[in-house]
């Protein structure tokens, strides 16, 4: 993209603004200092590029060190707003701010109401931000953004014009405004200030504004400097001083015009694509608009059913507290009525009163025969006194403690009364398995509650394209299997539960790679040159490798030590076409491993051809530590392989990817190993499978069909990884 057309685009973009076809309330959202909340008064950009108000620059620092300002003049003692104990600078202070990035002039003292700090919390991104030593002194005057909430200012107020500052009064609209100056003439006055042929006719005018700002931007740290260079470290404007021997000698920088290119050219497409999206921006916005009536209604109508379970619970309550409290009334009534006839039995004990008083006038009675009729009745009532004063015992109870209300249960259940939330579900990347397909296990945290179902999201990272979250449908068990997914890429997934209508948040995302190219599924092959002495096969998707009862035997003739040679075992599934990639896990104890691919037209070649069987050197693969057959790549080989063992994934010698050095060669061995061979390209790849990362890769000469090869050596296993859905692949052509 040319200048002429950012020029042009940069002019339609300000065209439509001018035309009112952007709302000036909209932009000036951006316009807005977030330190006042106002529009931005002679802005200055903070190392987190951030902008912020000179004076709330200074109003921060004064709130954040008040305490350093008790013994300052009374001009701080004011009451007020921190702003209004500050003098506003003048316009000439400020320019020389401007051309010097200080808030304190050249040759003068700090003021000292001003502190000496480093860090600044910054009140758009809400960071403490390092000013450096020059603290404000270092901090540039945001001219661009300055010069647009100017411009701004002007559109809003378009009806109020800008007078001339030298027209006696009254004055006439100013047509003309000089950048050097710093005035606004009418066009008499211009001419009689600006006489042709003197100085001040070179003077810079502009059409009447009310913004003046030098015209070249110096360095804050070498203030008779002009900034020409910009540091792509700091990602800021420097002078060449500053390169030489100052805080950015060892930074990379370049010059002022390219960084004017590159940062207007990367602007004018971003805003460019913005515009171009303008219809997209709108139908999200319309789905905003839909999700913020539904996040109403809902509101709403979660409000009112949390007010009808409450009130449901209170007329529970309520109906509970009448019911006991009238049995707590009623057993009061009946032990009362039994204490009172109590009482008045013993009240009729006492002398001429009750009871006893009836007796003793019964006792005055001579007749014979009347006193025994009387007497007969009398006599069981003063026994049954009589033995009621030997033994005491209320007729009730006054205690009320088995009618005690125990709401201890219930206190605990009501501070605990909540939403239902369900807890958020924890990817569990030790059992999740990314190939073609996608199998994701996860996991609810310990004393959970059972969810309802699950949602699944994942997406594919593409630094080119914008890529959205794809949703599965509801799932009812703790794994997914996710198809369709491109190969050597990067995916993020992420789940969430739900009980209830209710979701959990979404868990941490997970990121899994794609291995480079589409699964291939075989097994071992139990009759090509498979050892049953030394080799053992579990369902033919593990292979072990034992002592044998052979080499025990041989052992007899052995005086100086032995020699052991690798058993290989192949896969029974070849490959004479495409890009296919297999896993397998090496058990830690294992001895050696060798691990990679084999022709077969090479294999009938090797068996056939006659070798010096005496020497550990005739084998291409034999664990003899010469290097010989790592120095050069032979062709004639019927293996590519590379060793494993004992911990450690061991690069070959010679190989054009490293050098001899042997920390570069050994590596530590990965839990998981992946092969991928490209056959149309004659190449294998070895990589580490749990991050997909390319640990070695050499050339191969595929000549018929390939085959995936092991060899193993003393104590050691491999076991292939069961693919996902994995389905056996067919070929025409495959050789037995």
């Amino acid at each position: 993209m040319s200048e002429s057309d950012d020029m042009s685009e940069l002019g339609s973009i300000i065209e439509r603004i001018t035309k009112d076809e952007v709302p000036i309330k909209n932009i000036e959202r951006e316009l807005i200092c977030p330190g006042c909340k106002e529009l931005f008064t002679h802005p200055l950009i903070l190392p987190c590029q951030h902008s912020v108000c000179h004076k709330c620059v200074k109003e921060v620092l004064l709130l954040t060190h008040e305490d350093s300002f008790t013994d300052a003049g009374s001009e701080c003692s004011n009451s007020g707003s921190p702003r209004s104990r500050l003098s506003s600078p003048s316009i000439d202070r400020l320019d020389r701010l401007g051309r010097s990035g200080s808030s304190t002039p050249t040759g003068k003292k700090r003021n000292s109401l001003i502190p000496r700090v480093t860090n600044f919390p910054c009140p758009g991104c809400q960071h403490d931000i390092d000013l450096g030593e020059r603290g404000i002194s270092g901090l540039f005057r945001n001219f661009t953004l300055e010069n647009i909430v100017e411009r701004y200012r002007q559109a809003a107020r378009a009806a109020v014009a800008i007078m001339c500052n030298l027209c006696k009064p009254p004055p006439v609209e100013a047509t003309k405004s000089c950048m050097d100056c710093k005035a606004s003439y009418c066009n008499e006055c211009f001419k009689m200030h600006h006489p042709w042929g003197t100085p001040k006719a070179q003077h810079e005018y502009v059409g009447p504004t009310t913004n003046f700002r030098p015209k070249v931007l110096m360095c804050p740290e070498h203030e008779m400097e002009k900034v020409n260079m910009y540091c792509e470290v700091c990602r800021r404007p420097v002078c060449h001083l500053c390169k030489l021997g100052g805080s950015h000698a060892n930074h990379k920088v370049t010059s002022m015009s390219s960084a004017y290119k590159l940062l207007k050219e990367k602007l004018s497409r971003s805003i460019h694509y913005l515009i171009s999206k303008e219809d997209q921006v709108k139908t999200q916005i319309s789905e905003l608009d839909e999700l913020i009536t539904h996040t109403q209604h809902n509101g709403e109508t979660s409000t009112r059913e949390a007010n009808l379970h409450f009130e449901t619970l209170f007329n529970i309550l309520e109906e509970r507290k009448t019911e006991m409290l009238r049995t707590i009334e009623v057993n009061q009534t009946t032990r009362l009525e039994k204490l009172k006839s109590q009482r008045e039995e013993y009240q009729g004990m006492l002398e001429n009163s009750g009871l006893v008083g009836y007796a003793q006038e019964v006792l005055k009675e001579t007749d014979q025969s009347c006193f025994v009729q009387t007497a007969k009745q009398l006599y069981p009532r003063i026994q049954k006194a009589t033995e009621a004063l030997r033994s005491f015992h209320p007729a009730a109870d006054p205690s009320f403690g088995d009618f005690a209300v125990d709401v201890s249960k219930e206190e605990v259940l009501l501070k605990e009364l909540g939403f239902s939330i369900p807890d958020v579900p924890v990817i569990d990347q030790s059992l999740s398995r990314v190939y073609n397909e996608g199998l994701i296990c996860w996991l609810l945290p310990k004393d959970s509650s059972p969810t309802d179902h699950y949602i699944l999201e994942y997406k594919k990272l593409d630094d080119k394209a914008e890529t959205t979250w794809l949703a599965t449908e509801k799932i009812y068990g703790n794994s997914k299997v996710v198809c369709d997914l491109d190969t050597n890429s990067l995916y993020n997934f992420r789940v969430k539960s739900c009980k209830k209508s209710v979701y959990s948040s979404y868990s941490q995302e997970v990121a899994f790679h794609t291995p480079p190219a589409p699964v291939f599924s075989f097994l071992f092959d139990d009759k090509c040159g498979f050892n049953t002495e030394r080799l053992i096969l579990n369902r033919r998707q593990s292979v072990e490798s034992v002592a044998g009862l052979s080499l025990l035997l041989g052992s007899e003739r052995i005086q100086m030590g032995s020699y052991m040679c690798l058993d290989y075992i192949i896969g029974d599934t070849g490959i004479d076409r495409g890009s296919h990639f297999w896993v397998f896990r090496v058990e830690p104890h294992s001895y050696l491993v060798k691990v990679g691919v084999a022709s077969d037209t090479k294999l009938q070649e090797w068996f056939h051809n006659p070798r010096d069987t005496s020497s550990p050197r005739y084998d291409h693969d034999s664990g003899h530590d010469s290097g010989s057959e790592d120095t050069c790549y032979d062709s004639s080989q019927p293996f590519t392989l590379v060793t494993i063992g004992m911990g450690k994934f061991i690069i070959p010698k010679g190989s054009t990817a490293t050098t001899s050095d042997y920390s570069n060669r050994v590596l530590p061995m990965p839990q998981r190993i992946g092969i991928c061979l490209d056959y149309e390209k004659g190449r294998v790849y070895f990589y580490d499978a749990d991050n997909m990362k390319c640990l070695w890769e050499r050339q191969v000469d595929c000549t018929g069909t390939m085959y995936p090869a092991f060899g193993l050596m003393g104590s050691g296993g491999v076991h292939l990884e069961e693919i996902i859905l994995g389905k056996r692949l067919g070929y025409t052509g495959d050789a037995q």
